[in-house]
């Protein structure tokens, strides 16, 4: 039985890097469900390494950081595909070169560069593809479980994340005019991804996050991949314009009496 319906749907998956990206997983479960899975990655060298990962579908290259490379792309796709059902943004980059600089030191070239690639470029997408998403479409972004928790380490990723939410809302509603399509996003507490790897810091905070979780056991990249099927598919049909937060009941734990007893006690 095809429970979510996504038998023969033509779903465009942005942001395979390597076989730890939520997008491979979010790729490999949507064949598995017998969609037609269609990828877009960033340079030639990476749609090599995902053509030898034997994985079925099309393979597109599209550094969404150049407008013209998007408007290629949908060209591409139109011509090839006509429509699509889905799409999946994957997509998130900022400089961690210098370990040191404080919030408030932010270069505005990396700021900007950083919100370009991680959030316009899904406001881009909708725009170059609003004439090729079928009219009950969905679109899901992938996003951070929580926005107001200062991380020194994660730096200005937070806002941009939160500038990616609030896009997500204003996509919903401007697309809601002509059309059925929906926009959400998922997201995802700390995960081991090659992506995180470049977070200064990041192995301590995943660690600790690990301990928060209700369950003692760290998030799983299959997991977040789950529910961004789930809301690329039409059993999700009612939802428009969230963030469903895949966390392991992290964000209610931050007063784990194991974790305050390890830290009071460290302190002595």
């Amino acid at each position: 039985m095809d429970y979510l319906g996504l038998s023969n749907k033509k779903i465009l998956v942005f942001g395979v890097a390597n076989k730890k990206s939520i997008a491979y997983f979010v790729g490999k479960l949507l064949s598995e469900a017998g969609a037609d899975v269609i990828y877009s990655v960033q340079t030639g060298e990476i749609k090599k390494k995902l053509e030898s990962f034997c994985l079925p579908g099309s393979i597109y290259c599209c550094d969404v950081g150049d407008d013209l490379q998007i408007k290629e792309l949908a060209k591409e796709i139109k011509e090839d595909h006509c429509h699509i059902d889905g799409i999946l943004h994957s997509i998130a980059f900022a400089h961690y070169e210098d370990k040191k600089r404080a919030f408030y030191e932010i270069k505005k070239e990396d700021f900007l560069q950083s919100i370009d690639i991680s959030c316009f470029s899904l406001i881009n997408i909708a725009n170059e593809f609003r004439g090729i998403l079928k009219q009950k479409a969905s679109v899901v972004a992938l996003s951070i479980s929580e926005l107001r928790i200062a991380a020194e380490n994660y730096g200005y990723m937070a806002p941009v994340k939160a500038a990616l939410d609030s896009a997500i809302c204003f996509l919903a509603k401007s697309y809601s005019s002509f059309s059925e399509v929906r926009f959400n996003a998922v997201g995802a507490s700390l995960l081991k991804t090659s992506a995180s790897s470049g977070i200064p810091g990041y192995i301590d905070s995943y660690l600790f996050a690990t301990r928060l979780t209700l369950r003692k056991r760290a998030l799983e990249t299959s997991e977040v991949a789950n529910t961004v099927v789930f809301l690329l598919s039409d059993r999700a049909s009612g939802i428009n314009a969230q963030k469903i937060i895949v966390d392991c009941g992290m964000s209610i734990n931050y007063f784990d009496k194991d974790i305050i007893k390890d830290s009071l006690r460290s302190g002595e």
